[in-house]
């Protein structure tokens, strides 16, 4: 999950350079085939794939789905918004994952990881400190982003302990691939911008090829990390995705956080550290005798 905390904003940081260079549902579909390209043939070499039935085959195409829109609509907030500020109000989705855990899977989440998921959530905001009238409505697409997320994870919660997580994202880039083509085939000389698809630049070209392979990587830990641990633990850990996203946009946009984002920045690390020492603790904590 670190992992996947560590390269999600560089993949999001290429994105925001694409800019409105290329359509964002143009953007979001090559980022999906340059995943299903990568990893089936390294999935049929390891003897990984499988023949999905109907019911995972709408599983894969549910999920797919979910993440497509979700990445879609945060790559068009991107052009509009620095990276750290769009990731800090994405950032009610490990909130949302954590209930979402409990109430869907099962998962048990006593009253400290609530309260460190709120601790994080809160750190979040004094970073961001949303504003419809610095961003307008735009400031909506990353709450739309957290909500498809969260319940994108739970689906990959629940199949990630059924087949191997290379796998899994193989069959997620081949699934996502219908749905985002169809898209752009029927809007393509439509004259939306969003979704209008055009020929990449050479810039652009080597742009979406380095979004591609950061995608891939990511999804890959985050795959990893669902198949050995709930969605509950992780969720916070995911917090440290927003240390990042601050580095790199002061490195690469120039963004610097004020004395507010680095105080919010403290608890959120704070938050999913807390979180992961107290799992540890409970794993070697003896169990009681009969």
């Amino acid at each position: 999950m670190v992992g996947f905390a560590i390269i999600a904003p560089v993949m999001d940081s290429f994105a925001k350079l694409i800019g409105d260079g290329m359509a964002v549902a143009q953007v979001a579909t090559i980022r999906f085939f340059a995943q299903a390209v990568l990893l089936m043939p390294l999935a049929a070499a390891m003897g990984w794939l499988h023949r999905p039935g109907l019911p995972e085959q709408a599983l894969h195409l549910v999920r797919a789905g979910l993440l497509l829109v979700a990445t879609a609509c945060f790559f068009y907030s991107l052009q509009f918004m620095p990276v750290a500020d769009a990731i800090a109000i994405f950032f009610v989705e490990p909130f949302i994952l954590t209930l979402l855990g409990g109430l869907l899977l099962g998962e048990p989440v006593g009253p400290l990881r609530y309260g460190a998921c709120a601790v994080g959530f809160c750190g979040a905001l004094l970073i961001i400190r949303p504003s419809f009238q610095d961003f307008g409505l735009i400031a909506l697409l990353p709450l739309v982003t957290a909500l498809l997320f969260a319940f994108y994870m739970i689906l990959t919660r629940r199949m990630a302990t059924r087949m191997h997580p290379i796998t899994l994202q193989a069959y997620t880039g081949v699934a996502a691939l219908p749905i985002g083509l169809s898209v752009l085939w029927a809007f393509q000389g439509s004259g939306i911008a969003p979704l209008d698809p055009s020929w990449p630049d050479a810039r652009i070209l080597g742009l979406l090829v380095v979004m591609g392979l950061c995608a891939t990587a990511s999804h890959i830990c985050i795959s990893f990390a669902l198949k050995f641990a709930s969605t509950s633990v992780l969720a916070p850990v995911q917090y440290l995705e927003i240390v990042t996203a601050t580095a790199l946009g002061y490195y690469i946009f120039g963004d610097l956080p004020d004395v507010l984002s680095l105080a919010g920045i403290a608890l959120i690390v704070a938050s999913g550290l807390f979180v992961f020492l107290r799992e540890r603790h409970m794993e070697r904590r003896p169990l009681p005798q009969p």
